[in-house]
């Protein structure tokens, strides 16, 4: 089985510290150190991560460095995150939120993982984003909370 490679945004760090996301944050993380995914990360989740408190921060030190790859914040990724803007998908506001989602596209992870539901992990905005993607030349891109991620075949009668 390969590796599921996973854009992560800082709400998935900051939820390991959130009673209500706590278990399934680490439950994640704890799955990214046994090798099951891979972590992709951008300069707007370190830029962000640096202002959270130590504990938040320290999540992304405890993870293995294999496991772990850096998303450039490029031309293309401004672009695409312009275009989700232009289209509607998430308002001007939100730029980085659009960088996340453009990051995680154009360096094709296979989902984004995030507790954002009111600007990434949205059904109208997932649709939007994906609409933008096609349109652009880019697959579709499967957005989920880390909720989602939590379960495996290993519990399934098949």
């Amino acid at each position: 089985m390969s590796t599921v490679c996973v854009y992560v945004d800082t709400s998935v760090f900051g939820g390991t510290q959130d009673e209500e996301f706590t278990e399934s944050s680490r439950r994640f993380f704890q799955r990214v150190r046994n090798g099951e995914f891979s972590v992709l990360i951008s300069q707007v989740s370190l830029d962000e991560l640096s202002l959270s408190p130590d504990a938040v921060r320290a999540v992304l030190g405890d993870l293995p460095e294999q496991q772990v790859q850096r998303v450039a914040i490029t031309d293309e990724v401004k672009v695409l995150a312009d275009a989700y803007i232009t289209a509607g998908a998430i308002g001007e506001a939100n730029v980085d939120d659009a960088l996340h989602v453009a990051a995680a596209t154009v360096a094709r992870a296979d989902v984004i993982v995030s507790w954002n539901f009111r600007h990434i992990v949205n059904f109208q905005r997932i649709r939007r984003f994906n609409g933008v993607n096609l349109a652009s030349g880019y697959p579709m891109l499967d957005i989920r909370s880390p909720l989602e991620m939590d379960y495996g075949d290993q519990d399934e009668d098949i």
